[in-house]
């Protein structure tokens, strides 16, 4: 982490999953002193990133933009000033949904959702009750999460949404028309490789993928986004190779 900070050298996370990008790039904010920044690269947009910066450590960010869309969007990040941040001991992460602009609440709470593992909690606060991401969690994840209120009253609101159990429901009476190994491909190549199979089956139809880490995330990400109903089965659970069958449902 020093040697970034010294030399300027830029700090590709691509590789990671999901949840290890996080660990290490809030691991290396929270160590790094007043006036200085470090440089990484990340294959989409990382706005939730800084959200859950800003809502652990205060207004003390600074985010700039050096390259922006394709594979490799790449970020300074800058501590402007020394803050104690706020260490964890009943939740898994905190996202302060004031600091955040509404167009993005469901994007931020939702990509980081699903990087949990099952038995932690989130803690989500905001001015307004967060009625429409309360919704969704009812209707996408019922059954599979808890939803209490800390504290309740106009102006602040206190949420901890607990993820109870991995889900992963089969499904009778479709046929498999593709399976892809995800594996040899980048991250961003293999959600764009997920989506247009998705996008190519026909209700009743599905298709399988391999990949090398658990494909959790995206699945909580089509749960909150998809508009056509789908069933999600584990075929093969690592360690190595994570194997998942998509059927796109039949309309009843």
């Amino acid at each position: 982490m020093n040697t970034i900070r010294q030399t300027g050298e830029e700090l590709d996370v691509r590789e990671l999953v999901p949840i290890k990008r996080h660990e290490k790039l809030l691991k290396i904010f929270k160590e790094l002193p007043a006036g200085e920044s470090f440089i990484f690269i990340n294959d989409h947009d990382p706005i939730p990133l800084y959200y859950e910066f800003k809502s652990i450590y205060g207004d003390v960010v600074g985010w700039e933009y050096l390259n922006r869309g394709g594979r490799e969007w790449k970020v300074k990040v800058t501590r402007t000033e020394a803050s104690q941040g706020r260490d964890f001991t009943d939740i898994a992460t905190l996202l302060d949904l004031r600091r955040a602009d509404q167009k993005d609440w469901k994007q931020i709470v939702f990509h980081r959702y699903g990087m949990m593992e099952a038995g932690t909690t989130m803690e989500l606060i905001s001015k307004d009750n967060p009625d429409e991401i309360q919704e969704i969690f009812k209707n996408k994840f019922n059954g599979q999460h808890t939803w209490s209120y800390k504290k309740e009253v106009p102006g602040e609101y206190v949420i901890h949404i607990r993820k109870e159990i991995k889900s992963g429901l089969g499904d009778e009476g479709f046929s498999v028309v593709n399976e892809y190994d995800l594996r040899p491909y980048p991250p961003t190549q293999r959600h764009e490789m997920f989506y247009q199979a998705f996008a190519e089956i026909k209700p009743g139809e599905a298709f399988e993928f391999i990949n090398d880490h658990d494909p959790k995330p995206l699945y909580y990400q089509m749960e909150a986004e998809s508009n056509e109903p789908f069933r999600w089965e584990y075929l093969e659970k690592g360690p190595d190779a994570w194997k998942v069958r998509v059927v796109k449902v039949k309309e009843l």
